[in-house]
């Protein structure tokens, strides 16, 4: 849920799709005919609820709430990586992705708000909960080509770390992301996340935390 503030200074609340940047900010792909898109060409500041949600209570569950300023993606170079990373996640989006009055904006964090469930909350500064990407221009680099291989040639490995790593259910899992202190995982509508057990910030690393995590997966 993407809250922006209208000309009338009332909060509108909207759904949105949702990806990350290399270092976790919120990415979001939306049209100019939108409303909370006016919104925020006349006032950046915004917050997105981030629910994880389950069964039973959904206050039960835990949610973080990301509040900043959005920032609309200008620069190509920049645009193309931010849009590699939103497809990635949101492989529908590119029907519409290059459309004219589509564009991709980051939502630059100020603070987050994170309950855990119910008595469970703590309030973390941009600085706390971004992933630090000095020295990482490596792992940038070739974050879209080590995701294509993944992919592509370790379906499987993929699978163990979803399943016997993170928990999750059986599924043809893929990856979708990478960055400095983990991999994103999605199958259907499922998501996971898998923890690096150390930072990793170029090629070398990565091959070695991969093959160390293929190895743990492999012993459950």
């Amino acid at each position: 849920a993407l809250a922006t503030l209208s000309q009338d200074g009332f909060p509108f609340a909207s759904l949105v799709n949702v990806a990350t940047d290399f270092d976790g900010v919120p990415l979001l792909l939306m049209s100019s005919l939108s409303a909370h898109t006016r919104h925020l060409d006349a006032e950046p500041r915004a917050s997105v609820l981030l629910s994880q949600g389950g069964k039973g209570d959904p206050l039960a569950h835990p949610r973080l709430t990301v509040t900043g300023r959005a920032v609309r993606v200008e620069d190509e170079a920049q645009r193309a990586r931010v849009k590699a990373r939103f497809l990635a996640r949101h492989p529908k989006s590119a029907l519409y992705a290059d459309f004219g009055d589509f564009s991709f904006w980051r939502v630059e964090i100020v603070r987050a708000h994170l309950n855990g469930g119910f008595a469970r909350a703590a309030t973390f500064e941009a600085s706390q909960i971004a992933t630090d990407l000095t020295d990482s221009g490596e792992l940038l680099e070739i974050a879209s080509s080590a995701i294509e291989h993944m992919n592509g040639d370790h379906a499987e490995a993929l699978r163990l770390y979803a399943v016997k790593l993170c928990g999750e259910p059986e599924g043809r899992w893929r990856a979708t992301g990478v960055d400095p202190d983990g991999l994103d995982l999605a199958c259907n509508d499922l998501t996971a996340r898998l923890a690096f057990s150390a930072r990793v910030t170029g090629g070398d690393q990565l091959r070695r935390m991969l093959g160390e995590l293929g190895i743990a997966a492999r012993a459950k």
